[in-house]
């Protein structure tokens, strides 16, 4: 399940919630305030890829390797 990043018109609360592509997000509530005035945010996400990359240095850490990444 994706998580999406909701931002409260009322307080300005930013917070996620773990929720199914189809799920409904008419019945949430700001996680602060309990009130239902958010809009849903553009988020970034990561991912790793299964093949080596020909990238000099890693895209998380600027490093030239490391032990989270598959470049070495």
């Amino acid at each position: 399940m994706p998580i999406y990043e909701f931002d409260c018109l009322n307080c300005g609360n930013r917070f996620d919630v773990l929720m199914s592509v189809g799920g409904k997000d008419s019945t949430l509530k700001c996680s602060n305030c309990g009130k239902k005035n958010l809009r849903k945010c553009f988020s970034t996400f990561g991912f790793k890829s299964s093949g080596r990359s020909s990238a000099s240095s890693c895209a998380s850490c600027s490093a030239t390797s490391c032990d989270t990444c598959s470049v070495k």
